[in-house]
Parts: C-alpha cells; sequence; structure tokens
C-alpha cells in the first residue's frame, strides 16, 4: 500500500553531521512511518513502515541490537 506524503513533515536526527550518512523520517497520519535517503533531497525512494515495524526497530536500536560486534 503507498503511502500519501503530501505535507508531511520531515526530520533529520541531530546527531547527522552532513557526511552522507542521513536519514530522514516522517510520521504519517495513518500511524506509519516513511524513511528515505535524505542525499535523494525528496527524489528517491521511501520506505513506509507499519507502526508496529517502526517501534520493533526503534526497541532493537535502543536495546543494542544493531550495535557493532
Amino acid at each position: 500500500m503507498s503511502a500519501d506524503l503530501t505535507g508531511v513533515q520531515w526530520r533529520k536526527s541531530s546527531r547527522s553531521n552532513g557526511q552522507a550518512n542521513c536519514v530522514e523520517v516522517a510520521f504519517l497520519k495513518d500511524g506509519r512511518v516513511a524513511l528515505r535517503d535524505s542525499k535523494q533531497q525528496g527524489e528517491g525512494p521511501v520506505l513506509v513502515f507499519t507502526a508496529g515495524e517502526w517501534d520493533a526497530f526503534a526497541g532493537g536500536v535502543m536495546d543494542g541490537e544493531f550495535a557493532r560486534p
């Protein structure tokens, strides 16, 4: 299912330092979450996750599941 991204507010991490490793996230009205590569300046692909998928990912990040070995 596609998402209407008209007028959404994209947010970039405060840890972003402009070194070409940035993603932007937008929280959609229907609860889904959109993610895009900031280098594409709005022209590239967008991944859209359900609220549950996003919560599982964010929880994994906070729990250190994705830390480098």
